[in-house]
């Protein structure tokens, strides 16, 4: 079990002193990785500067996006610019994409219709690896068009391990056709089972496998009573469902217990408050999960 924290710092803007202290903080306290939200019309702040800060100010943790938004990219930016990240930080790079959020604000900040998003995404994210590669790209799609270009550099490792968020059918789908792993987001840990089934049934149909360690999900934690505005996402969501899906920091051990017996072993836990103090927080959570540093 790797134990990920995610930062998504909700309504306040990220604060230099308060993101550097979580950084610091996960990497003494012996915690996997950072992951960060996108959200392009809210105050968090670009994935992309603040895994660049935290690298900065790191050695050892590993540094995700949960997840970024791949429709409205320019696929050879994009390209250089995870690469140059991914060398700057020693390799540490975790990419994850999605479809982006279902908001209005969000699709005109990328420049993108709602509708278009699926294409988008299923031409980009090959163009992506091959640039990768390092290979010379030429293509003539829908959207891009490439004749011999070349980025540089490449990930230090060769290769990306993509993983792709999602919880539709159509996503679950995608995901096995084209993704090397599964960051799920507020589902339950049946809903989950069902999502890594059939993302491993259509990898199978495509000549494809997953690594089975490469099932994650995110998970919110609370302190206190669950805010009732966490029902919008999931309309006619029970109690009992909502302290399954947002438990609370002393059941949270049994929650990713019943996790790890659908088949998932990464886990990004975000609390749903923005504590006043990182190392606290962290400090407590790693001696209620009783992890080892």
């Amino acid at each position: 079990m790797k134990i990920r924290i995610g930062y998504a710092p909700g309504a306040r803007e990220p604060e230099r002193d308060d993101f550097t202290g979580l950084c610091r903080s996960l990497e003494e306290l012996g915690f996997d990785s950072l992951w960060v939200t996108e959200r392009a019309t809210g105050p968090g702040g670009d994935p992309v500067a603040l895994l660049a800060h935290a690298g900065a100010v790191t050695e050892r943790i590993k540094l995700g996006t949960a997840v970024m938004t791949l429709p409205g990219r320019q696929p050879a930016l994009l390209a250089q610019q995870l690469a140059t990240l991914d060398h700057l930080s020693g390799g540490r790079l975790l990419p994850a994409f999605g479809l982006g959020q279902r908001l209005d604000a969000e699709h005109q900040a990328f420049g993108v219709a709602r509708g278009e998003r699926v294409a988008l995404f299923e031409e980009l994210l090959p163009l992506l690896r091959r640039f990768w590669s390092g290979e010379r790209v030429t293509h003539d799609g829908p959207r891009f068009s490439f004749d011999g270009v070349a980025v540089r550099p490449t990930p230090v490792r060769g290769a990306f391990d993509v993983w792709m968020g999602g919880t539709a059918d159509a996503e679950l789908r995608r995901a096995g056709r084209l993704a090397d792993g599964w960051l799920a987001a507020f589902v339950t840990p049946a809903e989950a089972e069902r999502g890594r089934l059939l993302i491993e049934r259509t990898a199978a149909e495509h000549g494809r496998s997953i690594d089975p360690e490469h099932f994650g999900v995110t998970v919110a934690y609370r302190h206190g009573d669950a805010p009732a505005a966490l029902r919008v996402p999931r309309p006619g969501l029970s109690d009992a469902d909502l302290a399954a899906l947002v438990p609370s920091l002393d059941a949270l051990d049994g929650t990713l217990t019943r996790y790890i017996e659908a088949g998932f072993s990464k886990f990004v836990l975000a609390p749903l408050h923005s504590p006043a103090d990182w190392r606290t927080e962290l400090t407590a959570l790693r001696d209620v999960l009783a992890l080892q540093t």
